[in-house]
């Protein structure tokens, strides 16, 4: 299995429902890519001044990350596509 390095974070994209609240269904081509994600794997985080920062997220956690990320990766490990991410990204855990 793939282990990201310091403050890196392995997401999987939730897709979101293809129906809006009034039950228009929302053509493949007008969405946007998902902005949650389920984490996958962690780094161990970073060290600042000799001191380590530990990860604020864990495996399984649902997250809320930027849609523009300056960080994001889009990857393909196994045939499956993730998103690699610095967590600063990551907006919050839902």
């Amino acid at each position: 299995m793939f282990k990201p390095l310091h403050n890196y974070v392995l997401l999987q994209r939730i897709e979101e429902e293809n129906k809006t609240a009034g039950g228009i269904i929302i053509p493949d081509n007008a969405k946007e890519k998902p902005s949650r994600g389920r984490v996958v794997a962690v780094g161990d985080g970073i060290y600042d001044d000799g001191q380590k920062i530990p990860m604020s997220v864990k495996k399984d956690d649902v997250v809320l990350f930027a849609k523009w990320a300056s960080s994001a990766n889009e990857v393909k490990i196994d045939g499956i596509d993730y998103v690699l991410i610095k967590e600063s990204d990551i907006l919050g855990i839902l």
